[in-house]
C-alpha cells in the first residue's frame, strides 16, 4: 500500500512555495479561500521571489521547499503554481524527514516532477489538483474537490465524455500528471512504476505531433501495455502546425492504446482547464466507463 499522509483538520498549518516559475500577479484571493477552510498559511520566501522567469533562484527554491518539507508543523505543501522549473531542484531536496512525518503535496502541471518524486522514492500520496495562481479561474467544483481530498472526504466523478471511450470496468491505484514531465522523468529516480496502475494523462500547448512522439516512446518503453486503465484528461491549446498532423490529439492517443484491451476514457476533467477535479496519486479508485459516461470513485 502507498502511504496516506494524515488528513488535515481545522487550525492545521499548511505552506505554499513556487518551485518553479515566478507568480505574475498575487494570490491573495486563493489565500483567503484557503484561511476559509480554517488552516493557518505560511507564505513561502520563494512565493513573491522573483529570478528571471523563476520564482528566485534555484537555491532558493530548493531551500524554501526544504524548509517545509523538515517542518513536522506544516501538514500541506501547497504549490503557487507551476511553469518550469521544478526539475532543476528535485535532485536538491532531502525527503528524509518528509518520510518520518509525510503531509499533502499539492500541485499540477510542472509539479507532476515532485508527484511523481514522491510516489516513486517516497511510496507516498499526494495531490493532482488546482494551484492559487488557478484559483481565481477554477470552477467551485474543482476547488472544493481540493478541499475534499485533504480534509480526507471521500469522492466520486461522473461525467460524459464527447470522444468515444472504450468500455469497462477497473480498479487500481491512481497515478499519472502531465504527459512532458512524465516522459521527461522516464529512467530517473522520479519515474513511477506503471505496471498494473489506472494513469491519466494531460497536457497543454503542444503540438500533435509531440503528443505522439512522447506517447510512442513511453509505448516503446513498455509502459502503456500493462496499465489497468487509461484516463485522458484536457489537452488543450493544441499548437497549430503549416501543415496539418491529420489527427486530433484524442485520434493520436486512441491510435497508440487501441490494440490493448483495458477501459480508456476521454475528456476526463483534469488538466489545464477551469474544472481540474483533484487526483490524489497512489489512491486506491474503481474506474468504470462506457462509451460515452464515466464513473470515477476512490474506494
Amino acid at each position: 500500500m502507498i502511504k496516506q499522509p494524515p488528513y488535515l483538520k481545522k487550525g492545521d498549518k499548511i505552506a505554499l512555495v513556487c518551485p518553479a516559475k515566478k507568480l505574475p500577479k498575487p494570490i491573495n484571493q486563493a489565500i483567503e479561500v484557503l484561511k476559509s477552510w480554517g488552516l493557518e498559511v505560511i507564505i513561502g520566501d520563494s512565493v513573491y521571489a522573483s529570478h528571471h522567469q523563476f520564482a528566485g533562484n534555484d537555491a532558493l527554491r530548493a531551500k524554501n521547499i526544504q524548509q517545509f518539507l523538515d517542518d513536522p508543523s506544516i501538514k500541506a505543501i501547497i504549490s503557487g503554481r507551476g511553469g518550469y522549473g521544478t526539475i532543476r531542484i528535485i535532485d536538491d531536496l532531502d525527503f528524509t524527514e518528509f518520510e518520518k512525518n509525510p503531509k499533502w503535496f499539492v500541485g499540477f502541471s510542472d509539479i507532476t516532477v515532485i508527484l511523481s518524486h514522491l510516489i516513486a522514492q517516497c511510496n507516498t500520496q499526494c495531490l493532482h489538483a488546482q494551484m492559487p495562481y488557478t484559483f481565481t479561474e477554477s470552477t467551485p467544483a474543482a476547488i472544493t474537490s481540493l478541499q475534499k481530498a485533504l480534509f480526507g472526504e471521500k469522492q466520486a466523478y461522473t461525467y460524459q465524455s464527447v470522444f468515444k471511450n472504450r468500455a469497462g470496468k477497473t480498479s487500481g491505484i491512481l497515478i499519472g500528471g502531465n504527459l512532458t514531465l512524465l516522459a521527461m522523468l522516464q529512467g530517473s529516480v522520479s519515474e513511477m512504476d506503471f505496471d498494473d496502475k489506472i494513469l491519466f494523462i494531460e497536457d497543454v500547448g503542444e503540438h500533435e505531433y509531440s503528443i505522439d512522439r512522447m506517447l510512442r516512446m513511453l509505448k516503446r518503453a513498455g509502459k502503456l501495455s500493462r496499465l489497468k486503465g487509461l484516463i485522458i484528461g484536457a489537452f488543450n491549446e493544441i499548437e497549430e502546425e503549416k501543415i496539418s498532423f491529420g489527427q486530433t490529439a484524442d485520434e493520436v492517443i486512441w491510435d497508440i492504446v487501441q490494440e490493448y484491451h483495458y477501459p480508456v476514457c476521454f475528456d476526463f476533467p483534469t488538466g489545464h482547464i477551469t474544472n481540474n477535479l483533484c487526483m490524489t496519486l497512489g489512491a486506491e479508485v474503481t474506474l468504470e466507463v462506457e462509451t460515452n459516461n464515466v464513473q470515477f470513485k476512490y474506494l
